[in-house]
């Protein structure tokens, strides 16, 4: 694996277009992508779990597998990837990227879909479809639990609790015998409807030391 590459003035331009950062803000992080991998052509989980600013994050585990998972590749591909180069490490991060003056409001329609199925996804960890209960429960235990002050019998009951109010707002004729297969992709969606998100999603951890990259509130 070799140094990586300097890159042209056409290529951060091309970049641009595909992700809709500017070509100063692409080559910014490009500075934080080298500094990552200390200057190879990729980077590995190993890279990110070194940021002291994700130790004490108590879903730091999902947002690093974010930055490997397939599907957040503005793309329909499964799977995950061991590594990820330059290109795919963007456009992870344009998924990060807020809205400017210029932004119309069509597009900032389309950049909330985006967050909402990036979020989506880092908690449909098997890539099914659904956030099942397994996978919720797992989630909220993570939160409750790292915060020190509850155990995890009562995380798990606790997120119990939440998925059953999901389901009963999800599907409120389903009866008492019927089993909740898990939060679909439209169900996320109504569940975090009115919420203001296009400006809250942040990165602060991957900033660089200069304004020209900030890609969050």
């Amino acid at each position: 694996m070799g140094a990586t590459q300097t890159r042209s003035g056409q290529e951060y331009q091309e970049l641009a277009e595909r992700t809709g950062f500017s070509a100063e803000q692409i080559r910014n992080l490009h500075k934080r992508f080298q500094q990552l991998s200390g200057n190879e052509d990729t980077i590995s989980r190993e890279h990110l779990k070194s940021i002291p600013a994700l130790a004490n994050n108590p879903i730091r585990k999902q947002v690093i597998e974010a930055f490997f998972d397939k599907r957040n590749q503005h793309g329909n591909e499964l799977g995950s990837y061991e590594e990820i180069g330059f290109e795919e490490f963007l456009m992870v991060m344009s998924h990060f990227r807020p809205p400017t003056l210029r932004t119309t409001e069509e597009e900032k329609e389309a950049m909330r879909k985006e967050k909402v199925r990036f979020l989506f996804n880092m908690h449909d960890t098997d890539g099914d479809g659904k956030i099942t209960l397994v996978e919720y429960r797992k989630v909220v235990e993570e939160l409750l639990s790292k915060s020190g002050t509850i155990g995890q019998e009562a995380a798990k009951a606790i997120a119990d609790a939440a998925m059953l109010e999901v389901a009963s707002t999800n599907v409120p004729n389903m009866g008492p015998d019927e089993f909740y297969e898990g939060i679909t992709l439209e169900h996320f969606e109504e569940i975090l409807k009115g919420l203001e998100m296009e400006t809250r999603m942040h990165v602060r951890f991957l900033d660089v030391n200069t304004s020209n990259v900030y890609c969050g509130k």
